[in-house]
């Protein structure tokens, strides 16, 4: 991998990457098939699947809740430009309204755009968080994507190239 995309990912990303294909690797089970705890039920692999599912969901919620904070953070940057060629151009009294009113502005009542991530990932991320691993521990021994591995297992071709069941 470039090394320009491992440092975008970071160190942590492929630490975890590597223990977890370690973890498969030296899994005594034989397929992904096989990683449903054993006694865990149809029922129960979907019901954990879809906590799962709305984590992901509200993990795609929080990216664009950065990608807000960041087009935020650049629109008021271009804003104070905005303000400066106002300046420039010999329109102090519109530059000075915009200065005053609109540069540095809270987005909605007494936050700027950090205030409501860390908002949203100290009261709802970090907790659902939280709930999603210790469903999964309680439910499935830890496994994650018990139905992801289960459904990869009935839809690859076996013995083909680009199929294989595990890396």
């Amino acid at each position: 991998m470039p090394g320009h995309l491992r440092r975008q990912l970071g160190v942590g990303y492929f630490v975890r990457t590597w223990v977890q294909i370690a973890r498969v690797k030296n899994s005594e089970s034989a397929s992904l098939d096989q990683r449903r705890p054993e006694g865990v039920t149809d029922a129960t692999v979907s019901a954990v699947g879809k906590v799962s599912e709305a984590l992901e969901c509200a993990d795609r919620a929080r990216g664009h809740l950065y990608s807000f904070h960041q087009l935020m953070g650049h629109a008021d940057l271009l804003l104070g430009e905005a303000v400066e060629a106002l300046r420039d151009a010999g329109h102090h009294e519109q530059a000075d309204r915009l200065q005053e009113d609109m540069v540095g502005r809270n987005v909605i009542e007494d936050r700027w755009t950090f205030q409501i991530v860390e908002d949203f990932d100290d009261n709802y991320w970090s907790p659902f968080r939280q709930h999603d691993q210790q469903i999964r521990d309680e439910l499935q021994g830890g496994v994650r994507h018990v139905f992801e591995a289960e459904m990869k297992q009935r839809r690859r071709t076996h013995g083909r190239r680009h199929h294989e069941e595990k890396p």
